[in-house]
C-alpha cells in the first residue's frame, strides 16, 4: 500500500490543529477556574530569548497552510498575525483548518518531485528542495516543533494536559 502526499500531510496537520483547539479550551477553563485572565498565556515563554506562546500558534498555523499550499503549487494565504486573545488564536486555527479543507487532495498528490522554494529573511537566499524532502524534513518537523512548544508552555503554566491530549486520543 502506498501513501499519497495528501495523506502524509493534511490529516496530520488536521489532527494536531484539532488537538490544539482542545488545549486552548482547557487553558481557558484553567484560567477561569483560577480567576485570572486567560490571555495571560499569550506571552508565556520558557526562556527569555524564545518566541512567546502566541507566536508558537501562529507559526504552527503558517507551517500547516504553507506546506499544503506549496505542495499544491499555490501561494500560501497570509494571515495578519495580530491575535491578542485565546479566542482570536482559536479563530486562526479554525481558518487554517478551513484552508486545509479547501485544497483538493489531487492538487497535493504527485508533488513529491515539485520544486519548493522557501523565502528566507535577507541576506539569506531562498531555500530550494523537492516536495517529498520538504514535507518530511522541513514542514512536518517545523510544524511539530511549534505545536510541541505550545503544549509544553501550557503544561508549564499548569494546564492539565497529558500525552493523550497531545496525541488527540479519546
Amino acid at each position: 500500500m502506498t501513501i499519497s502526499m495528501h495523506q502524509a500531510s493534511v490529516p496530520l496537520f488536521r489532527r494536531q490543529l484539532g488537538a490544539l483547539l482542545a488545549w486552548l479550551d482547557k487553558a481557558e477553563a484553567h484560567a477561569t477556574a483560577r480567576k485570572f485572565d486567560p490571555n495571560n498565556y499569550l506571552q508565556l515563554r520558557l526562556a527569555p530569548d524564545m518566541l512567546p506562546f502566541v507566536s508558537q500558534i501562529r507559526i504552527a498555523s503558517d507551517a500547516a497552510k504553507g506546506c499544503v499550499a506549496r505542495l499544491a503549487g499555490v501561494e500560501p494565504p497570509k494571515f495578519e498575525d495580530n491575535e491578542a486573545t485565546l479566542a482570536e488564536l482559536r479563530e486562526r486555527v479554525r481558518k487554517t483548518l478551513a484552508y486545509l479543507d479547501s485544497v483538493p487532495a489531487d492538487a497535493v498528490d504527485g508533488s513529491e518531485g515539485r520544486d519548493i522554494v522557501i523565502p528566507m529573511r535577507p541576506p539569506r537566499e531562498p531555500v530550494q528542495m523537492k516536495g517529498l524532502f520538504f514535507l518530511q524534513h522541513w514542514a512536518l518537523p517545523n510544524f511539530y516543533f511549534h505545536v510541541t512548544t505550545a503544549y509544553a508552555l501550557l503544561r508549564h503554566a499548569g494546564v492539565e494536559l497529558g500525552k493523550g491530549d497531545f496525541l488527540a486520543v479519546g
